[in-house]
């Protein structure tokens, strides 16, 4: 009998740390709305708040290269700074993940889908970090 995916909680919450980590170095929290980065020789990343409140902040993250068979990534990000947390929340326009599903499902979501989301999210901003760099002149991306 096949198991059943388990939600590892403390791994998802764990990423959510660092990619809020990540995100602080990129996209201080008391700046400017909108950031533009290179990424390795022909990336183009962009950063930009579109909501802000007292505890949370929604970032929408686009990447501007891509092809017709492989679309360009477009993540929103809620940052939770009273948890210092930062968690995917629409994914190329799709909204309202589970943490856990059943497979196979009728939209053939992952077993562990939303933990995917946050996970890639990671990468990409390690990557940024790795190898982005500020379009504004003499601005570091670190």
């Amino acid at each position: 009998m096949k198991q059943r995916y388990q939600v590892d909680l403390a791994g998802d919450m764990a990423e959510c740390e660092l990619n809020y980590a990540r995100l602080a170095r990129l996209l201080p929290r008391h700046g400017d709305d909108r950031r533009d980065l290179g990424v390795g020789s022909d990336g183009h990343v962009t950063l930009e708040v579109t909501e802000r409140s007292p505890y949370t902040t929604t970032i929408r993250i686009c990447q501007r290269q891509g092809s017709a068979r492989l679309p360009a990534p477009r993540l929103t990000v809620r940052v939770y700074h009273d948890a210092r947390l930062a968690e995917v929340i629409e994914f190329c326009d799709r909204r309202r993940v589970w943490p856990r599903y059943d497979y196979p499902n009728p939209a053939m979501h992952q077993p562990d889908e939303k933990a995917q989301w946050n996970r890639f999210l990671g990468d990409w901003l390690s990557l940024c970090l790795r190898q982005g760099w500020a379009y504004e002149p003499g601005v570091p991306v670190l």
